[in-house]
Formats: structure tokens, C-alpha cells, sequence
């Protein structure tokens, strides 16, 4: 160290100067420092200091001798004690503001590292990737301004006045079956607290799905329409105050037949029919899954065996179309054909001259259609319908009267049914929150010239099957043979 000479520190002050430009600072007497304080003073060069919430330039006694601009132009790259002290400094000299650097150096060794916002807040020296610092910077801002990030959770409310809404985010992201949205623009869904009772609906993008259902308007009352991922079956009506849409959302994939709730047996035996020919067909009321069931039956039937399916619906519902790979190593093709113009006899026509192996008919509700899935059934094909009705009996009791309406005569069309059948299944579900399918079943002999009970009942006009019923429901779940030969 050097030490200075008393005449050269008497008059430096103690007390630093607290404006960052030294430049401003005025002369006059100081009180005279401490021997403490003088024995360790130093001249030092003016030099860059890390930026560490000070000036930029570090603040120096008022009246500390200064090094001129000879020596600062001389000074190194690593700081060094100058070899000269000027001899008599002057009180009020202060370094000039053309002598002080005005930018930092590149390169620092006595710089601090730049921490991360993030490390910065947990004192680590981890500096997450930018795009974590970007996630981190957005949830923080979020944070900040009271706002959360994919938390909302659909729920129900309940309105000042004592009505219950339920609320979500988006329209797809409830698990509804059908959805009715009104002209008055209030949306409903069923309640699931009760059996049939309805709440309302309100979701953020309530307003888009009311566009898109209008835009895809076809000038068919009943037409598909996908929304946010989703598959909607809609119908649209014509009500005293206005346009209403009754919507039914769709599975996106069409489920496996083994996880419909179904027991076993039943969907065993079910899936042995891939090889005949015949008609299968599935009752039930509306919105029971019998178009669900019938689909997942397909599915199975193009896995098991391949081959080509050919439907015919208004509008297709379960996303069949494609190709499949069997399990036996063979290809299975399906083309879903909607409906054009409400004349769903020229479509089955139309899937006659395809040569399908499978035909499915998505209901039967006219006496044309009911005539042309009758010939269909008899002609070679495996054909699967669904129809609205209470009962299996009421099932096969409407295929025949819609038949006839068609202007057959009621022998014809018991003889085309009882060659043609081959299975009845009545669904419905029930429950509330979660719903299970309650099925019964009649089944006739694949061999259309074997003797069999519904085959004969029939022909003679008397659909009374209970004891047919509950006995084959007996040979099923005991693992039994349907019919002897088999």
C-alpha cells in the first residue's frame, strides 16, 4: 500500500457523494477524515463497476485526487494501482465527464451471472430452457392478474331466482347424449339427478355451436354435423316460435361390441351370425343405442371376417366407413351412404347392385323401406335394421305392418319374415347417472329349412314368444347349444 501524505488528504471528505454524475458536485471545507480512513485510501483508476442497483459509475469522495487523462488512456485491461499520484491536488478538481466510460465492457470478469426471472425468485442457479421460462412467465402473469389457467371444471349453478345451471367451457366438453337448443337461444340437456327432468346448458362457445348448426343446414331436416371434435346427429324443426335443434352427440369411434354392457352370451351368439344370412334386427324406443349396438355388431363382424359393408342412413352416425383388417389376415371395406331426398328404397336398391355382403339400414320407418329390407334379407344378404318399438313382439309386429303398407299382401310378408329372420333385439337403458342396457332377445334357426318355433309363429300369426324367450334365454346362459344341429 501507499500511504498518503497528510497534506494530500486533508482536505478529502468522508462522506461520499450521492449524485451518480460527480461531476455536479461543489467544492468547499470538509471536516477531515479519520486516520482509519485515510491510512487506507488509494487512488483509484475510474473504471466500470457490475451494475448491481447502483449508478453506473461509483461514487467518489467529493474532493478524492483524480488521475488524469494521460494516465486513464494508459490504464490496462486488468485493473492496476497507478505509479503516479499527482503532488498537489486540488480541492475542488473532479474528473471530467469526457474521462468516464459510458457503456459497459463486453466482457466483465467482475460482472455478477444473469439469473433467470425463476431463479432469480428461488435463488437457484438453474435457468429453466425458453420455453419453460415462457410457460413459467405466462402462468406468473396469469397469476397476477387473476386469471387461471385450464381450471374450469363443468358444474351447476344456481340462479338468484332458484334455477339450476349446469356450465362448462366448451360444448364438447360435457358428456351428454342429446342437447336441445330453443329459439329463444337457451340450451338444455337432461338432468341427471332424475330420469327425464332437463337443465339448462351454457357453455363459452354456446354461440359458435348455434352457427354451426345453422350453417350446416343441408335443407334436410335431419343432417350430421361435427363441432369441436365432436359427431351430432341433428334434427331440426319448425316449432310456433321458431327454429329448434334436437342434437344427439355421437361416439367419435364406434365401440367394441364386448364393452357395450351386454352380456356375454348374448353378444357371443351374436357374433357367430357373421356367416349366415338373414335379418337382424333391433327394437327398442328412441335414444335406447340400438343404431350403437347394431354398429358395434357390424364392427365385429368386418374384424372377425372382412368383406364389404354397404349403409344406408339419414345421417350416418357411427364413423364405420374405412377399411379393416381382419383377424383371419382378410380385408373388410365399409361405405356409409347417406340418404338423399328422404328416398332411403333407392338406397337399399342401390346397395342390391353393390353386391355388399352387409347392409345396414339405420330404421325402418316407412312401408318402402320395410319391403326393400325384406327382399334384401331373403336375397343372400346379412342384413341389420333398427325400428321403434315397445317389445320383441311389437318389433316384428311393425316390420309387418309397415310391410303391408307397402301394398303386400299379409301372407307375402309373413313368408318373407320367417324365411328372413334371424334375430330380435329389444334395448333399452336404464339408470340415471350411469346407464345399462336391458336386453331380450328371440332367435330363429339359421337353417331356414330346419323346423323352428318363431319361423312357425310367424307364418300362423300368433307373436306370443315369452316361453320361446325365456327358454332360449336358459340354453344361453347355461352355455348351452342354441338349436340342436348346431
Amino acid at each position: 500500500m501507499f500511504a498518503l501524505k497528510k497534506k494530500e488528504t486533508a482536505n478529502i471528505s468522508t462522506k461520499p457523494s450521492s449524485a451518480p454524475n460527480v461531476a455536479t458536485q461543489q467544492s468547499g471545507a470538509r471536516p477531515a477524515p479519520s486516520a482509519d480512513y485515510t491510512s487506507s485510501m488509494r487512488p483509484k483508476p475510474a473504471m466500470p463497476i457490475p451494475n448491481r442497483g447502483l449508478s453506473a459509475v461509483a461514487p467518489a469522495p467529493a474532493s478524492a485526487p483524480t488521475v488524469s487523462a494521460q494516465h486513464t488512456a494508459n490504464i490496462p485491461s486488468q485493473p492496476t494501482i497507478p505509479t503516479h499520484i499527482p503532488d498537489t491536488p486540488s480541492a475542488t478538481q473532479e474528473p471530467s465527464a469526457s474521462s468516464l466510460p459510458t457503456e459497459m465492457p463486453t466482457e466483465n470478469k467482475y460482472a455478477r451471472p444473469a439469473q433467470s426471472v425463476a431463479s432469480a425468485e428461488n435463488g437457484s442457479q438453474y435457468a429453466p430452457p425458453p420455453e419453460h421460462r415462457k410457460e413459467r412467465e405466462e402462468a406468473a402473469a396469469a397469476k397476477a392478474n387473476g386469471e387461471t389457467q385450464d381450471t374450469f371444471e363443468p358444474h351447476t349453478e344456481t340462479l338468484p331466482n332458484g334455477e339450476r345451471v349446469f356450465k362448462a367451457k366448451s360444448v364438447g366438453d360435457v358428456k351428454f347424449a342429446d342437447c336441445w337448443y330453443t329459439p329463444e337461444g337457451i340450451n338444455y340437456i337432461r338432468d341427471k339427478t332424475t330420469k327425464f327432468a332437463l337443465i339448462r346448458f351454457e357453455a363459452e362457445d354456446q354461440d359458435e355451436f348455434l352457427r354451426a348448426l345453422e350453417q350446416g343446414y343441408t335443407g334436410s331436416s335431419s343432417y350430421a354435423l361435427r363441432f369441436a371434435g365432436e359427431n351430432y346427429r341433428v334434427e331440426r324443426v319448425v316449432t310456433v316460435t321458431g327454429v329448434q335443434y334436437n342434437c344427439r352427440k355421437m361416439p367419435t369411434e364406434t365401440p367394441n361390441l364386448y364393452k357395450l354392457g351386454i352380456p356375454d352370451n348374448i353378444t357371443r351368439y351374436l357374433a357367430t351370425l357373421a356367416t349366415e344370412s338373414g335379418l337382424i334386427l333391433f327394437g327398442g324406443p328412441t335414444g335406447m343405442g340400438k343404431t350403437t349396438t347394431a354398429s358395434a355388431l357390424m364392427k365385429e363382424f368386418l374384424e372377425q371376417h372382412g368383406g364389404f359393408l354397404y349403409t344406408i342412413e339419414d345421417p350416418p352416425e357411427m364413423p364405420l366407413d374405412g377399411l379393416y383388417k381382419a383377424r383371419n389376415g382378410a380385408l373388410g371395406l365399409c361405405k356409409q351412404c347417406p340418404v338423399e331426398n328422404e328416398h332411403w328404397e333407392d338406397g337399399i336398391k342401390s346397395a342390391l347392385r353393390s353386391k355388399p355382403r352387409y347392409i345396414l339400414v339405420g330404421e325402418i320407418r316407412s312401408p318402402e323401406v320395410a319391403s326393400q329390407v325384406l327382399r334384401a334379407a331373403t336375397s343372400g344378404h346379412l342384413v341389420l335394421s333398427t325400428i321403434h318399438a315397445t317389445s320383441v313382439e311389437d318389433a316384428l309386429n311393425s316390420i309387418i305392418k309397415y310391410a303391408m303398407g307397402a301394398g303386400l299382401d299379409q301372407q307375402l310378408v309373413a313368408d318373407l319374415l320367417a324365411r328372413g329372420i334371424l334375430a330380435v333385439v329389444h334395448q333399452k337403458l336404464e339408470g340415471t347417472t350411469v346407464l345399462h342396457p336391458v336386453i331380450s332377445t328371440v332367435f330363429a334357426n339359421p337353417n331356414p329349412l330346419a323346423p323352428d318355433q318363431l319361423r312357425n309363429a310367424i307364418r300362423e300369426g300368433r307373436i306370443s314368444l315369452g316361453t320361446l324367450m325365456e327358454a332360449q334365454s336358459t340354453r344361453l346362459f347355461k352355455g348351452m347349444s342354441m338349436f340342436k344341429e348346431l
